[in-house]
């Protein structure tokens, strides 16, 4: 043959699909989905039956692990000695197997995640529970197949009594699937299968009434039954679980105690997060962590200082580290098989029908036995009543098959009744052991009735399997060790917080705080005041807001994020102290900054969230209206509140209510005036549309943005790099619609320099404004005369340094008023008054709703 004859042209995409699907198939059957019947994957079902081969059960000296790694290896799975081991030792794990199937004895890994120690020194054996699953093996009950070589024999699945899938749980990822179910407790799950087998047409909810949730080998507790619920009806869930803590009042402070911790947790890990929560200042009372667990019990400590609410400590410790987690649901499992998603009732049918089938070829193995033993006995019964001429009959033949031939003729028996008469000890011959050979044949007649009821009758055959699951749950069933908490389905904070009325203060650097109010005592008119904020150097309190515990902040990034702290989330420092870092509090990407705040009475409310809008505007003149609501879903890990170009950030977020006057200035001393109803609402991602028009020389860009609340007492204050400032009427910019150049609002020179800010102002505003040097000066706006809208303005600061420039100006409450009782509203900056809603934050949203706003208009 030629060698180009000998080499088959294929097409590399037709082979690599089909090599992939074979691969798939093989992994999904053959590897990472358990058996519905049994809840075995492939190496725990070879692992139990090695050790059974070699006869390792629980009545026997331990074994070498690496014996029976070796002997499963060698024989049944074909795979790395690392895979048969550690799947052994996981059953040997009581922290892992709700009943483990394997006794191990040696360091056999920890709760705090230590590896087991190698195969070498590490010993085991079957236990009681293990041998459970093979009762009956041996009897024809499963099929068996050639294992990898064809030199053996191994079961395709074993015929376990215990329905090992719900009792242990399973997880596995295949390929294109995966699997990740509970444990759940024995008695539970065995109820559950009689009421089955009582009743074929039971459904999911009348089962929950027996199996009522998991049943975590650790311990804790299940918070919540509606994802337990959903995972029952679909197969698909979340089970909530919490650790079991106490608080234990000591004489100096209280002391939270953890005894049990959720399924799947690393002990060792939970403690060091909580340290490192802890020295990031991210979760504050608490002194220290320790980890008291002996061979006693679990029992974690941690001290909680002397001026923190235990409670509170606790439940922030639930939110924010594994105290609390969850368990995914995943039921899925091989039926006949084939991959397939599982409710409960599924589970319990396809075992029920496993034991169905198991019952029905045991009791036919045993009725063939039986028959087989009957009919011995009867050609014994025979000879022993004839037993004079049985043993001439055996005397004269020459040979052994001379004898049996002799006796069948005689008799009329069978060659095995015939063969076992010849063999037949001669202390069978006693009077004694002729009446037990008649006793025994009773008793098998008796039994091949019983057997051949099964059989017929399939009530008898029910009540056989309920009575062996009956016997199972007698000896091996226990109490629950997951305990259900109905109460709640969630988790609610707010709960632990009083709604008191709280002062949050925000800092020109960053730094954020709440202070309750009664520390900001009022005093009458002309008082002295008293000592304020300790801020850093140059660092002064820029934003003030009134609110209470349940309110919540907004918080908007240059880069067009969305965050969320409740108040109670945000430190709480004394009118004196500086607070914490922003930074800190967010998860914000470090390029990222916070350059605006809301605050929102409720997200919870649906007529307010639907009534009030977010409005943006950007550095390139990018202005965007969207819903409240839309940002009324809060996330961890913040929201995209706007989509920014690359060369574009956002400076300014306000709140309106629909029916607030907008005005935008740019860097070259123009300001626009519009009505907000000029800007349709877009959905939370949307782009936004154009709000003024910037000159082309490359350097124009938006300074600010102001929303007009009050005609009557609010004047525009511009303020340009060089130190000059005015006020001016609002009447003074005509409104016209939004995307124009606007109008002059001040009369931009080379001794005045470019626009730097504009804000809205009332006369019980100051001005704080900031150098590039770091120079800063407090003014009062009341200083300011209102001028002309084209004028140059007056000189607010004398900047002495000719390089020297303004960076930023803040408005900020008068000093006169920042230790009294706030009671006037300056938006974003001055209190508003506790009783109004003024002030509102944004919320975000799980959904984006605008789809076809994400390009900017022209």
């Amino acid at each position: 043959m030629l060698e180009q004859d000998r080499i088959i042209k294929i097409n590399i995409e037709e082979e690599m699909k089909s090599s992939y699907i074979d691969y798939s198939m093989s992994v999904i059957v053959s590897r990472a989905l358990p058996d519905v019947r049994d809840g075995f994957k492939p190496v725990h079902r070879r692992i139990l039956y090695g050790m059974m081969e070699l006869g390792n059960t629980s009545d026997k000296p331990y074994k070498k692990s690496a014996r029976i790694v070796g002997e499963v290896l060698g024989k049944y799975h074909p795979h790395g000695d690392s895979s048969v081991y550690y799947a052994m030792v996981r059953m040997a794990q009581e922290w892992a197997m709700r009943y483990p199937l394997v006794d191990g004895q040696g360091n056999f890994g920890s709760v705090d995640g230590d590896s087991p120690a190698a195969m070498r020194y590490t010993e085991a054996r079957l236990n009681k529970l293990g041998e459970a699953m093979m009762d009956d093996l041996y009897k024809e009950t499963v099929d068996f197949e050639p294992n990898f070589d064809n030199t053996l024999t191994e079961p395709k699945v074993m015929p376990t009594r215990i329905p090992n899938l719900l009792v242990n749980g399973a997880s596995g990822i295949a390929v294109g699937m995966a699997t990740n179910m509970p444990p759940h407790n024995l008695s539970e799950v065995i109820d559950a299968c009689e009421a089955y087998i009582d009743n074929q047409e039971i459904t999911v909810e009348e089962l929950m009434t027996y199996v009522k949730a998991p049943d975590f080998p650790t311990g804790g507790y299940i918070y919540g039954i509606s994802g337990v619920r959903e995972g029952y009806l679909t197969g698909r869930g979340r089970v909530v679980m919490r650790a079991k803590a106490e608080i234990e009042t000591g004489q100096t402070h209280d002391k939270i105690v953890v005894t049990e911790i959720p399924y799947n947790v690393n002990k060792a890990e939970l403690i060091k997060y909580i340290a490192d929560l802890v020295n990031d200042k991210r979760i504050e009372g608490i002194s220290n962590a320790n980890d008291e667990s002996d061979r006693d019990g679990m029992r974690i400590v941690i001290d909680v200082k002397r001026d923190a609410n235990a409670s509170v400590v606790l439940n922030k410790l639930y939110k924010m580290t594994a105290l609390q987690t969850s368990f995914g649901v995943n039921n899925v499992a091989l039926v006949h098989g084939r991959p397939k998603t599982l409710n409960l009732r599924d589970m319990i049918k396809y075992f029920v029908e496993h034991r169905h089938e198991v019952v029905i070829r045991r009791t036919q193995f045993d009725l063939r036995k039986a028959k087989e033993r009957a009919h011995i006995l009867e050609g014994l019964i025979i000879a022993s009543d004839n037993i004079d001429e049985v043993i001439r009959i055996i005397r004269a033949a020459k040979t052994p098959n001379d004898a049996i031939a002799g006796l069948i003729e005689r008799f009329n028996l069978t060659e095995i009744q015939s063969r076992a008469i010849v063999e037949m000890r001669l202390r069978q011959l006693t009077g004694l052991m002729q009446d037990q050979l008649h006793a025994e044949y009773e008793e098998i007649m008796k039994q091949i009735a019983y057997l051949e009821s099964i059989l017929a009758d399939d009530e008898v055959c029910r009540k056989v399997m309920k009575d062996e699951l009956l016997e199972v749950k007698a000896k091996y069933g226990d109490e629950r060790r997951s305990e259900i908490v109905y109460s709640s389905e969630e988790f609610n904070p707010e709960d632990f917080y009083a709604d008191d009325q709280m002062i949050i203060t925000i800092s020109h650097m960053g730094y954020i705080k709440r202070t309750p109010l009664t520390e900001f005592r009022a005093q009458n008119r002309g008082g002295v005041g008293s000592k304020g904020t300790e801020t850093r150097d140059a660092d002064f309190v820029e934003h003030i807001y009134p609110a209470t515990m349940h309110n919540t902040m907004m918080f908007f990034t240059q880069k067009g994020k969305c965050y969320w702290l409740k108040v109670y989330e945000i430190p709480e420092g004394t009118k004196n102290s500086k607070g914490r870092a922003i930074q800190n509090l967010l998860n914000i990407d470090s390029d990222d900054s916070v350059t605006a705040y809301l605050r929102v009475k409720s997200l919870d409310d649906t007529e307010y969230i639907n009534s009030h809008y977010v409005l943006f505007c950007t550095k390139k003149g990018v202005i965007k209206k969207t819903l409240l609501e839309q940002y009324s879903r809060p996330r961890q890990n913040g929201v995209n509140a706007i989509t920014i170009r690359e060369d574009d950030s956002v400076i300014e977020v306000r709140m309106t209510n629909g029916n607030n006057e907008i005005i935008i200035a740019n860097r070259n001393g123009r300001a626009i005036r519009f009505h907000e109803a000029a800007v349709r609402v877009m959905g939370r991602t949307a782009t936004g549309v154009r709000g003024i028009t910037l000159d082309n020389d490359g350097q124009d860009e938006v300074i600010g943005m102001i929303c007009i609340k009050d005609l009557e007492t609010e004047s525009v204050m511009v303020v340009s790099e060089q130190g000059y400032g005015k006020r001016s009427e609002i009447e003074d910019y005509r409104k016209t619609n939004r995307g124009g150049k606007g109008v002059k609002t001040m009369n931009i020179t080379e001794k005045t320099g470019k626009l730097v800010t504009i804000k809205s102002v009332t006369d019980e505003n100051d001005l704080m404004i900031i150098n590039k040097s770091g120079i800063t000066i407090r003014l009062k706006v009341a200083d300011v005369r209102i001028m002309g809208r084209a004028t140059q303005g007056v000189r607010l600061i004398n900047l002495e340094k000719r390089n020297d420039q303004i960076g930023s100006v803040c408005k900020v409450m008068t000093e006169s008023l920042e230790d009294e009782v706030p009671a006037e509203e300056a938006e974003g900056t001055i209190v508003s008054d506790l009783t109004t809603d003024q002030d509102v934050d944004n919320a975000d949203t799980a959904t984006d709703v605008n789809e076809n706003n994400n390009e900017i208009e022209e």
